[in-house]
């Protein structure tokens, strides 16, 4: 299992937002780079980044603080938010980002991520955020009539890298994983699935290594992390004594 650490831009600055509000939003560092370095240093593999207001914009907005962030660290970055265009990926891909996900753009024209997949491969990763089960878009602002599950089908065979899975209900608000829902879409298709929103503490890592949880290619971190309710030693030390296990 992977555990991606969380960087949302907003304004430049690394925030959390609560419950996908953007009017919510907690400032926790002002230094995207070193927020980068901090999580390299605790010993975390990849980086999980959004752009928020990009996600509203429909384009790139914190242009200069993912620069920052792929500057200050060696570890692969997964970036979303504003990606909506080939353009879009061929640019941060040529920059360094490892992998690009596709969200708003995934329900409003699935051929164009089909198209990426061909063009990029092991490099497009699509993200399901759901609302009540159905899918949010345009930065959460708006819900469509499409199941996570129904969207995630449309994908199965495109070659999509991985899909990051976020229950926008517990988003932000340390409620702990939506486990079922997450196992119930990685069972449904053979893409591998990533879990997000409401990572609370230790205890959501010990849910995510028990057996049934294997299917996972891992889960995200914001908030737990930066307000110091997960530890990153424990929760690393967890993780790789059970790959040497596994092994």
């Amino acid at each position: 299992m992977i555990l991606f650490p969380a960087i949302d831009l907003k304004d430049g600055q690394c925030v959390r937002l609560k419950l996908g509000d953007m009017d919510q939003a907690t400032v926790f560092n002002d230094d995207p780079g070193a927020q980068a370095k901090a999580f390299e240093d605790q010993g975390f593999e990849w980086l999980h980044v959004v752009d928020l207001n990009g996600a509203f914009a429909g384009e790139s907005v914190n242009g200069a603080a993912v620069d920052a962030i792929l500057a200050a660290t060696k570890n692969p970055v997964q970036l979303g938010g504003g990606i909506r265009t080939l353009e879009h990926i061929e640019t941060w891909l040529a920059k360094g980002i490892s992998r690009v996900i596709l969200g708003t753009v995934a329900v409003r024209d699935p051929a164009l991520v089909k198209e990426a997949c061909r063009m990029f491969p092991g490099k497009v990763a699509v993200g399901i955020d759901a609302k009540g089960g159905y899918v949010a878009v345009e930065g959460w602002a708006e819900t469509s009539e499409l199941t996570a599950v129904d969207l995630a089908k449309q994908f199965e065979d495109a070659g999509v890298s991985a899909i990051i899975y976020t229950d926008i209900d517990r988003d932000g608000v340390l409620k702990g994983l939506n486990i079922p829902s997450t196992l119930d879409l990685a069972k449904s298709v053979s893409i591998p699935v990533i879990a997000s929103g409401g990572l609370a503490s230790i205890d959501d890592i010990h849910r995510l290594l028990e057996p049934d949880c294997a299917i996972l290619e891992g889960a995200i971190s914001g908030r737990a992390l930066y307000d110091g309710r997960l530890d990153p030693a424990e929760a690393m030390d967890l993780i790789l004594a059970a790959r040497r296990k596994a092994s």
